[in-house]
């Protein structure tokens, strides 16, 4: 496999996109047009789908607005309430999905409206398939919100191993200190 074809066989991981995209917005609520555009970029989109033309500021907003609704999904810590919202948005969605092959991508699924769709439709529903095959795969909820205090980073852990807990090492590192220091503090 050619490099870019790894690429752009990378490219189509909707629940990092998702994460990553959420993750962006929680940051900058007012995220550029551009940023975004290089995001999805770099989640495998096309340049020539990411012009002023073809992804215009009023779907910047559109897809801001599904990020920031999408963000209280990822961070909804009981599996129950995340099936019924994940069932609630793919009904919104009201796409069948089917198989698609384009653009020098190996077959995938789609589930939106077709060429008609919003980025925002589009990236709501891709993104409701996506963390419904991973809530069924798993069975459990293996994304969340970090731990540490005073981060709000959101993770995918969908390695092997126990459940996650922490954005990234750092924050896992820093969480284990500062209880180490505290029952030391509380001990003596």
């Amino acid at each position: 496999m050619t490099a870019e074809a790894a690429e752009a066989r990378r490219g189509f991981r909707p629940a990092e996109r998702l994460k990553d995209l959420v993750n962006a917005v929680r940051a900058d609520p007012g995220i550029s047009r551009e940023a975004l555009a290089g995001l999805l970029a770099r989640h495998g989109e096309r340049q020539e789908d990411l012009t002023e033309q073809a992804f215009t500021r009023e779907d910047a907003e559109g897809l801001r607005a599904a990020a920031d609704r999408l963000g209280a999904l990822l961070a909804e810590p009981d599996v129950d309430r995340a099936a019924h919202a994940i069932n609630a948005l793919l009904a919104e969605c009201g796409a069948r999905p089917h198989l698609s092959r384009h653009d020098g991508h190996t077959w995938h699924l789609h589930i939106d409206r077709g060429d008609d769709a919003t980025w925002a439709e589009w990236f709501m529903a891709s993104s409701a398939l996506a963390l419904a095959q991973i809530l069924t795969e798993y069975g459990r909820i293996p994304w969340g919100e970090c731990a540490a205090p005073g981060c709000t980073t959101l993770y995918l852990g969908l390695g092997p191993g126990s459940a996650r807990r922490y954005c990234s090492t750092a924050c896992a590192s820093r969480a284990r200190v500062a209880a180490h220091r505290r029952r030391k503090r509380e001990g003596g």
